[in-house]
């Protein structure tokens, strides 16, 4: 089986739609940033006034992709560098992600199957930074998932 996104090569061009598609839906203000540290992609915008957050990881991704392609003697390098090539794709890949992602929703928000609010909510910023999922795990809103 082959891992989706396996062979995105570029976040600039995946970054680019979003920003368009974002922009088309009315967003005033659109940004993306990078921790390598975490192996994450932080995308921001604001919609009528409204802050959004959303966090994408992309150790995810690679953990996906080492459990469908394990390291074996026949990878150059060692199995260290190729857990690193994973989260370097891992990176680029979530872009590709998040493109489909917005776009779905964007989507479904235009056609009329959700509102925007059911859509965004969770990532919508709180008057104290955090959004409104993480500020609900913290309160104890939801009940725990079962796994």
């Amino acid at each position: 089986m082959s891992t989706p996104y396996a062979k995105a090569i570029s976040g600039v061009a995946a970054r680019d739609e979003i920003t368009r598609l974002l922009r088309r839906f009315g967003c005033e203000q659109i940004g993306f940033m990078d921790d390598y540290q975490q192996h994450e992609v932080l995308l921001v915008f604001k919609h009528r006034g409204r802050q959004m957050q959303l966090r994408a990881n992309a150790k995810g991704w690679a953990a996906l992709y080492l459990k469908e392609h394990p390291y074996n003697y026949r990878h150059k390098g060692g199995e260290e560098q190729h857990n690193e090539k994973a989260l370097a794709q891992g990176q680029v890949a979530i872009n590709s992600i998040l493109r489909d992602w917005v776009k779905g929703q964007i989507m479904a928000i235009e056609t009329g199957i959700l509102s925007f609010d059911a859509v965004f909510l969770p990532f919508l910023l709180t008057a104290d930074g955090r959004t409104v999922s993480e500020r609900a795990d913290q309160l104890g809103l939801l009940p725990a998932s079962q796994a």
